[in-house]
């Protein structure tokens, strides 16, 4: 008997010993003593390529917190893929990223069709999705998952107050949509409707273009032909691009408006040969040459690391999608795993500790970006801030 207690004490001795000893403890996936492993896709080429700059600028990021050390003695190590804005090729890199690598969890992932082929495939595994998809559409909140953590205003929202902007600081009421026919430019004009229904107007017209579309001189004329004073528009850069010049060669020239997507103004003015001038956009994060003390830092990390990239809003984005992420790991502290990390998260609460707007996630809501400011390209390609920050959720 005595022989049986002597055994069974040794075992929980034994047990304690494993639990509370580093590196004895059981292995979380992705994270070692000295390291956290984290992942992105982003394309690097392809029609969406500008939109690659985001994925690299979270390399940039990253950078930066390492050579200050890490989070609680952990590096980031960073592996970025090129998918081509291709979901079958972002499923791959998934599988890739998990099966191989060991991923602890995935910051950004630009694009709803890449995004939407891996999101279920990252939660069963309890991949760590923040920032996830880098968009603005409702896929990644409904239903409500515990793994994804969202940082963009949702389009629904964002279009909404592009609208209401449009309709209360314009005086515009004639408004058109040209939108993606996919879930993002389907949710954008989701938005412009819901702010027409509220006030019991009506959209004079809504023109789509699938994304392999390049002649765009029939959804320009459709555009004019509706009287429309402003249109919102939920595209990618090239279609942009391509829809401005084909309005250049009819002589129509409405306001135009459009999501955070597109707010690289420099880009934009290059691609669209200077009509990109007098854009309203919807701006969720600080100007390039703003002078917020993080933005100086940033700006420092870019000449120290990566000169050789063009400083825009699409590639210090990617500063703002892991900021979240870094917070999040300083809160779960020494002990990282994925609920330790998703209860961190939950403690976020109007967080202004990066370049974007204040930030909040509870248990029951992930959506944690829900405020923007307005403002308006100029002729030089720089933006002049026009509101404060604005609520743009209900």
């Amino acid at each position: 008997m005595l022989k049986k207690a002597f055994v069974s004490m040794a075992l929980l001795m034994m047990v304690t010993f494993l639990m509370t000893t580093p590196g004895l403890a059981q292995k979380v996936r992705g994270v070692t003593d000295t390291e956290v492993l984290i992942g992105q896709t982003g394309p690097q080429t392809g029609p969406a390529a500008l939109w690659g700059a985001v994925a690299r600028g979270t390399g940039l990021y990253f950078k930066g917190i390492n050579d200050e050390g890490g989070i609680h003695g952990r590096k980031v190590k960073y592996f970025l893929r090129d998918d081509g804005y291709q979901p079958a090729k972002t499923r791959a890199i998934a599988t890739e990223f998990v099966e191989q690598m060991g991923i602890f969890g995935v910051v950004g992932c630009v694009g709803v069709g890449p995004g939407m082929a891996v999101r279920d495939y990252y939660t069963e595994n309890k991949v760590l999705m923040v920032s996830f998809g880098c968009s603005g559409v409702t896929n990644w909140i409904n239903p409500f998952n515990r793994y994804i953590f969202a940082t963009y205003p949702l389009y629904v929202d964002e279009a909404r107050g592009l609208t209401r902007y449009l309709f209360e600081q314009m005086k515009l009421t004639k408004v058109a949509v040209f939108y993606q026919n996919d879930d993002y430019g389907k949710q954008g004009l989701e938005g412009v409707e819901h702010y027409e229904k509220e006030k019991g107007l009506k959209l004079v017209a809504s023109v789509s273009a699938e994304v392999t579309e390049r002649d765009l001189s029939s959804h320009a004329l459709k555009l004019k032909s509706s009287g429309a004073e402003a249109v919102v528009m939920w595209a990618m850069p090239t279609h942009a691009a391509l829809l401005l010049a084909e309005c250049a060669k009819i002589g129509y020239k409405p306001q135009w408006a459009t999501s955070s997507t597109l707010s690289d103004s420099p880009v934009m003015m290059q691609i669209t040969k200077g009509l990109w001038t007098g854009m309203i956009l919807s701006y969720p994060i600080e100007p390039p040459d703003s002078n917020n003390p993080l933005m100086v830092k940033y700006r420092a990390w870019h000449q120290k690391y990566e000169p050789n990239e063009r400083w825009g809003t699409f590639y210090y984005s990617g500063c703002v999608y892991a900021e979240p992420f870094v917070e999040g790991l300083k809160r779960a502290g020494r002990n990282l795993t994925p609920e330790t990390f998703i209860k961190a998260m939950e403690t976020l609460k109007d967080w202004r500790g990066g370049i974007g707007g204040p930030f909040t996630f509870t248990s029951t809501d992930h959506q944690g970006a829900k405020y923007v400011r307005y403002a308006q390209v100029q002729p030089d390609s720089t933006v002049k801030i026009l509101t404060d920050w604005v609520r743009i959720t209900k």
